[in-house]
């Protein structure tokens, strides 16, 4: 995304326990950039935290900065990925985005990150 993360984090209070994390956005909007028309799906976002977890309000903040951004679903995947991982270094994390069918069509993205 253009704009950068502002995601407020806290500390994991289980550091030493590997668990899972489940956040899910069912109203998630954005346009789609070819046609101008909003893109209505779900954002589910699937981690497993190591030192920080993601502080819910902020990340409301960010998803809302898609509303009215041009992007395609296989980006908006990705660059949620990329920013989410990239501010709290989760031992692994999945987003999927499901979209609401456009013509007949429905699409989901699966992009996902293992840290090393």
């Amino acid at each position: 995304m253009e704009d950068k993360l502002d995601l407020e984090l806290f500390d994991n209070p289980s550091p030493g326990r590997d668990y899972t994390i489940t956040i899910r956005v069912p109203e998630f909007t954005s346009v789609c950039p070819k046609t101008g028309q909003p893109d209505f799906g779900e954002i589910t976002i699937d981690y497993c935290p190591d030192k920080v977890c993601i502080e819910l309000k902020s990340l409301k903040s960010y998803m809302q900065s898609y509303r009215n951004k041009g992007v395609f679903y296989e980006k908006l995947t990705n660059d949620i990925l990329d920013d989410l991982s990239g501010a709290c270094a989760p031992r692994w994390m999945k987003v999927t985005s499901v979209f609401t069918p456009r013509g007949g069509i429905s699409t989901d993205v699966v992009a996902e990150y293992k840290a090393e």
